[in-house]
């Protein structure tokens, strides 16, 4: 079956989403009226949240095209995508903030991780054209 190309409407989809999930993010946090720590903490959760699951959608490829990927990083991916959504979930339950503050959080924060998810697909989809 031959590769098919990645579309460039797919592509800039793609950017978008990643860029509005973040940017989205990261503009609630500026401007929420919450404790710097607790702001840090978002943010790191979103960071944490992105590299894990452009990891973890790096090494499923890898096992899909038979490259090898230990057993132990696979599952550690498998973790970290996991547990940055729960720390996600239980920074929002106990936040102090309006329910449609904490959707708003979840919503760009899944926004940007699919996002990311993505666009490595698209970059390493791009990579093997070449």
């Amino acid at each position: 079956m031959a590769k098919q190309k990645v579309s460039n409407a797919f592509v800039a989809a793609s950017w978008v989403a990643l860029g509005a999930g973040m940017i989205g993010f990261i503009t609630g946090l500026a401007r929420a009226e919450m404790e710097l720590n607790e702001k840090g903490y978002y943010f790191t959760i979103l960071l944490y949240g992105l590299f894990s699951v452009v990891s973890l959608q790096k090494a499923v490829r890898d096992k899909m095209e038979n490259i090898k990927v230990t057993d132990i990083y696979y599952g550690l991916c498998w973790f970290a995508t996991l547990s940055s959504i729960v720390l996600l979930v239980i920074g929002l339950w106990n936040a102090t903030i309006l329910p449609s503050e904490k959707g708003f959080y979840a919503f760009a924060f899944l926004l940007a991780l699919f996002g990311a998810i993505a666009v490595q697909k698209n970059t390493r989809d791009n990579m093997m054209e070449d």
